[in-house]
């Protein structure tokens, strides 16, 4: 029998900030296709559905989520518009008040958004992950990576501030997109990591304490020879660009068995490493040689029914709702 419940969604208005001016609120509008697809997809399972965004001051938010009187809370929200660094700050809220909400605890969204300190988690794990550093202009004598390496904000996430350009292959280049990168996006550093020009995977990893493996997306690439093989904010929302056209995802990825489970191993790991709970897709590179190395933990990612996370869920035998259900089901889980 199914229990009928109260549930919000909560997500971060879309409002002006750093974004626009870099050409990429894209990102911050693809949010509302995934309230509108869960609110939806909710309704049809017979819950009521309040939709509630979220915006600053913090205070006003705070405010908001004290006066719901809900069974569970849907969390899409990805920090403030323009504050990434404040995506953890809503489910701290949420916990102080006792709310059950889905997705990832405060503590994983924290860490994945610092890159370098993620990926130092992961070695510590006893994962793969590229070499790294974290580089400004004063600390720049002090680089020792190989290149071609990439250089990319250390506290963004939706491939803010990856474009063609985060490539670089020699010193001048490298000099350069550091600078570029820390006055568009701030922060102190930017992350710079050895590059590796291979097959690119990623797994969705589904559940508390025990996660399950979706399938495995491969990233397939068919991009002019001089443009590096990466996914860039183009490449999910930039219709009509190079990147756009250039990139697919191939879901079931089409690989041996073995392959299969070393991948949805290493994801499994990171995913419980990082303090995954809920849902999180984990992006990994493999190079000629066979090395796989996890470059990315994203827990609570874009869930929108044309996402790759609804594809893995599809093709892993969860039709959309069934996937939206399981993710209630594991914010439940516990809680009874």
């Amino acid at each position: 029998s199914t229990v009928y419940m109260r549930i919000a969604i909560i997500y971060n208005q879309p409002v002006p900030s750093y974004y626009d001016a870099a050409g990429e609120q894209g990102a911050v509008l693809g949010i509302l296709n995934e309230v509108v697809a869960v609110r939806k997809t909710l309704l049809k399972l017979g819950h009521s559905v309040i939709c509630l965004a979220l915006a600053l001051p913090p205070a006003a938010a705070r405010e908001k989520l004290g006066r719901l009187k809900v069974d569970l809370v849907f969390n899409l929200f990805e920090g403030f518009c323009g504050y990434p660094e404040t995506e953890a700050d809503i489910p701290a809220i949420l916990t102080e008040l006792g709310l059950t909400y889905t997705g990832c605890p405060p503590t994983a969204l924290r860490l994945a958004l610092d890159k370098a300190q993620t990926k130092a988690v992961l070695r510590a794990a006893g994962l793969d992950t590229t070499d790294f550093q974290l580089l400004n202009a004063t600390s720049l004598s002090s680089f020792r990576l190989n290149y071609p390496c990439m250089v990319k904000p250390n506290g963004e996430d939706g491939s803010h501030g990856v474009s063609a350009e985060s490539v670089v292959t020699d010193f001048l280049s490298l000099e350069r997109q550091l600078a570029a990168v820390i006055q568009r996006y701030g922060g102190e550093e930017a992350l710079v990591e050895e590059f590796i020009d291979g097959r690119e995977f990623n797994a969705t990893v589904v559940g508390n304490n025990e996660g399950t493996v979706l399938a495995v997306s491969e990233i397939a690439f068919s991009l002019p020879p001089d443009v590096p093989r990466i996914l860039t904010f183009a490449s999910k929302w930039q219709e009509g660009s190079v990147y756009f056209r250039g990139t697919r995802a191939i879901c079931p990825a089409r690989i041996p068995e073995d392959e299969r489970q070393r991948i949805a191993a290493a994801a499994e790991m990171a995913f419980r490493f990082t303090g995954c709970r809920g849902y999180a897709r984990v992006d990994m590179r493999r190079d000629s040689n066979g090395r796989l190395a996890v470059i990315e933990v994203n827990p609570n990612p874009d869930i929108s029914p044309d996402a790759g996370v609804a594809l893995q869920a599809q093709a892993s035998g969860l039709n959309y709702w069934k996937f939206i259900e399981k993710i209630m089901a594991l914010a439940l889980e516990g809680k009874c």
